[in-house]
């Protein structure tokens, strides 16, 4: 139970996330037994009411970092069984077989993943465990420096901004922006993320809101194309997720136009550059 706690990053947990030890003390300030006798419990270890216990305790924790219980929620929802796998594996649980190619994607082992696909149980399922892990401990790392420093997660009057600087790798900042887009206290703004592309003089910006911001208008892949433009650059995507590259000497005022064209564009009148 503790192990799934630290390897939950959707909705990243303040304090949990990555931290196996705190985990296992959390589990025990609430009453949740980690152990038994010899054996770690697993969640489906847990009684309905040591579930409804561990829910609580959750959204309890999110709000006392300022965040919406609500978030909490977000751990609640359908499990899809592969019965073919091997229990205890990755490749049980469709949602854990997803994160797991994706983590082969992002930490530039596609090979793997694709081995996976086409059937190798032995050592490219031994390979993609330690990609998996060390995928899960590089967003944690991320999403820890972000959150450890006030100013790095700014809110503006219509958006929030999380500054990557150079700090983070631009491979990652589309799954940074998609963690932290559910992790705002005020949900109704929608997030870019940004980080320096190594090497060039370019920094590539991950935006993403919520349904409720698309049904009033919002469409991020037009505001980023319009906003990209504007710099020589290019931008764009869906109404919910987009992303654009945009020269580093023009960060700040691309944030700022990004900042204004939301506005508008949640008011209702026509947006431009």
């Amino acid at each position: 139970i503790h192990k799934a706690l630290a390897y939950t990053t959707v909705p990243f947990i303040p304090d949990l996330s990555g931290q196996e030890d705190r985990s296992v003390a959390f589990l025990a300030r609430i009453g949740i037994t980690p152990k038994k006798g010899d054996r770690w419990r697993v969640l489906r270890d847990l009684s309905e009411e040591e579930k409804k216990k561990l829910c609580s305790a959750l959204a309890d924790h999110f709000a006392s970092k300022g965040l919406s219980g609500n978030i909490a929620l977000n751990l609640i929802g359908r499990v899809y069984t592969l019965s073919h796998e091997e229990p205890w594996t990755p490749l049980r649980d469709a949602r854990e077989f997803s994160v797991l190619l994706n983590s082969t994607g992002r930490m530039g082992r596609a090979g793997v993943g694709v081995s996976i696909c086409m059937g190798d149980r032995s050592a490219a399922l031994e390979e993609a465990g330690k990609v998996l892990d060390e995928y899960r401990r590089t967003i944690t790392k991320y999403l820890s420096w972000l959150t450890e420093k006030p100013g790095r997660i700014e809110e503006l009057t219509n958006i929030y901004v999380a500054h990557g600087q150079g700090m983070i790798d631009d491979k990652m900042i589309g799954t940074i922006s998609s963690l932290l887009s559910t992790n705002i206290p005020n949900l109704e703004k929608p997030l870019i993320a940004y980080s320096a592309i190594q090497g060039e003089k370019f920094a590539k910006f991950s935006a993403r809101t919520i349904d409720l911001l698309v049904e009033k208008g919002l469409n991020l892949g037009e505001i980023l194309k319009i906003a990209a433009e504007k710099y020589s650059s290019r931008g764009g995507g869906h109404n919910i997720a987009a992303g654009a590259q945009v020269p580093v000497k023009n960060v700040d005022a691309f944030i700022k136009l990004v900042n204004r064209l939301v506005k508008q564009q949640l008011e209702g009148k026509p947006i431009e550059g």
